[in-house]
């Protein structure tokens, strides 16, 4: 059975498709549109998905939404109608586009298919609800035969909590909290206060917090949410605004902490970063106290997550410290990206039940989903733009690469299939030597243009992570921050963030480049580690084709490029920056 899962018409739109259950692609849409979280109908995504499949739409047995669009339009209406007449700019913005395309979403897939597809027969379109799909694609790909689920975002339909628990190939709902109490929504608050953008800025916040302390905490929990001890919580709508207008905060809010809501490029004054470190502080006790409730209540020793809020790898690594269930597996795709993969899951294990086969490790073979390019595809494009090149064997190029770091230069890493998910995991990355005490603020203000507070995370052969850090928390997507052993609280400046901390991705695949470049690496130095940040510029997705990648290379002060078996050196090019070729800007976030 094919299935195609597609979210979309929000934000982060993506499609993923399952055949007969196993993962064969999936890819965000703003990877091919270059418009960072692209909302629109992921019809390239859904192309790749099905080239690398070798079908046909008409091969397609179902497409299943991620969400329930009339649940959301009931919860607008509701929310809209209870903060009437504050919430009639709200109303007057947003019906407009819910008319013309959201309420009738089925009709809008068919269009935007015929559109799309005018040769291919449609299939079957079913939809499945916001926080199902959360929970499928955390538990299915997940590598446990039962589990506790929790999903925690700003919203799905009325959804802003949920948990649930999966055995074999079934899911059952125990609870949820519904909207407008939402700690996904909270923590974006914070983040725009603190001058962020919502749904993107998050892990900024998240990156800030270390900076500051937790002053706020208390004043938090006095003014802006009640907390109970099994974690339930309500918000205090007086200091929130987004039930009836498009504004995260409002007067009471900046009254409250003294200080009016930072612009995006204004000066980072002390109070912005404790306002980080509290609202982290608040966010974690929230999530203990969830995780303790759930594991009483369904006795299990395994724990999924899934929503935006699971993308916090701060909270995720002290959930991990605080021992409350044995294992914890995140899906690597959290935000509304995976609901598409979980929309095709829960399709076919709950509607259609079918059995499940639990992999070893997890079925998201590394989050490696997405389009890859024969050295062909790269010469093409190498040629085409003019570009001096070498070309190398497997063992050339990992020995060149290994003698670059050394030298302190930045490279660029394009190998194999591209990530699903927010994280550069190895195939699309910047990497650096993590010994270099300058290489983060270099890469952050001349390769990534962005904050220069923002941490950088260290891949790690697998073998060596204990050895480095206090906790086990480590995984192959970069879900979990753990802190490092006092001995090496110097060793690796470039990857250790202010407090100690590191977001770990650790390396045991003998399959994949970056493995045998951090083994000879380790070999050569002695370190088995490499700095692994995102191959992107600030405001730009992450690259997707070696021509992207070029560009990006291009635009930057990285030293070397390595596409597939080919190393392009940045002093050996003579670049006409003017070139239309290379033309591009994206808009900061």
């Amino acid at each position: 059975m094919k299935i195609l899962g597609v979210s979309a018409f929000y934000h982060d739109s993506a499609a993923a498709l399952i055949v007969d259950g196993e993962i064969i692609a999936a890819a965000q849409e703003e990877r091919f549109s270059r418009k960072k979280f692209d909302a629109g109908f992921p019809e390239q995504s859904i192309r790749f998905c099905l080239k690398k499949a070798g079908l046909t739409l008409s091969d397609i047995d179902e497409i299943v939404y991620y969400e329930k669009p009339w649940l959301s339009f009931e919860r607008l209406l509701e929310s809209l109608v209870a903060t009437a007449p504050f919430s009639w700019g709200l109303f007057l913005g947003a019906m407009p586009i819910w008319m013309r395309e959201k309420l009738n979403t089925r009709g809008t897939i068919i269009k935007k298919i015929k559109n799309y597809f005018p040769h291919e027969n449609i299939p079957p379109i079913a939809f499945s609800e916001h926080h199902l799909s959360h929970a499928a694609s955390a538990f299915f790909p997940s590598p446990y035969e039962e589990s506790a689920i929790l999903c925690l975002d700003g919203v799905g339909e009325w959804a802003t909590t949920s948990a649930w628990v999966g055995k074999n190939n079934e899911i059952e709902s125990l609870w949820e909290m519904h909207f407008p109490h939402s700690l996904g929504l909270l923590y974006s608050a914070f983040t725009h206060f603190c001058g962020f953008k919502v749904n993107s800025g998050e892990y900024k916040l998240m990156g800030l917090a270390p900076y500051g302390k937790p002053l706020y905490a208390e004043a938090i929990k006095e003014h802006l949410i009640d907390i109970k001890d099994d974690g339930s919580f309500r918000l205090n709508l007086h200091y929130f605004p987004f039930s009836q207008s498009m504004k995260m905060t409002n007067r009471h809010f900046a009254k409250l902490f003294g200080v009016p809501a930072r612009t995006m490029e204004g000066p980072m004054l002390p109070v912005y970063k404790d306002l980080a470190a509290s609202i982290q502080k608040v966010t974690e006790e929230v999530l203990v106290k969830l995780a303790r409730h759930l594991q009483k209540q369904t006795g299990q020793k395994n724990l999924c997550l899934a929503g935006g809020v699971a993308l916090n790898c701060v909270a995720n690594g002290l959930l991990v410290r605080e021992k409350i269930f044995e294992n914890i597996w995140v899906q690597p795709a959290a935000g509304d990206s995976g609901g598409s993969l979980g929309a095709a899951l829960a399709s076919y294990y709950l509607q259609h039940h079918h059995p499940r086969k639990v992999q070893k490790t997890d079925a998201m073979k590394a989050a490696l989903l997405g389009p890859s390019y024969s050295d062909a595809d790269v010469l093409e494009v190498l040629e085409r733009c003019k570009v001096s090149y070498q070309r190398l064997s497997d063992v050339e190029l990992i020995e060149s690469a290994v003698k670059d770091l050394k030298a302190q230069k930045i490279l660029g890493w394009f190998q194999g299939a591209m990530e699903f998910g927010p994280r550069a995991l190895g195939n699309r990355s910047i990497l650096g030597d993590p010994r270099d005490s300058q290489m983060q603020s270099r890469m952050n203000l001349k390769i990534k243009f962005r904050e220069s507070f923002r941490p950088f995370a260290p891949v790690v052969l697998a073998d060596k992570v204990s050895d480095l850090y206090q906790e086990p928390a480590a995984d192959p997507y970069m879900l979990f921050v753990s802190h490092v052993k006092p001995e090496y609280a110097q060793a690796f400046p470039a990857v250790t963030h202010v407090d100690g901390s590191a977001r770990i991705q650790k390396i045991d695949d003998p399959q994949r480049m970056i493995f045998h470049l951090l083994q000879a690496f380790a070999k050569d130095t002695g370190c088995p580690l490499l700095i692994n940040t995102s191959f992107n510029v600030r405001g730009e997705p992450i690259v997707c084709s070696p021509f992207e990648a070029l560009r990006c290379f291009v635009h930057t002060d990285m030293d070397c490029l390595y596409l597939g078996s080919f190393r392009v050196s940045k002093e050996q090019q003579s670049f006409n920056r003017k070139d239309p070729l290379w033309n591009v800007k994206y808009e900061l976030d």
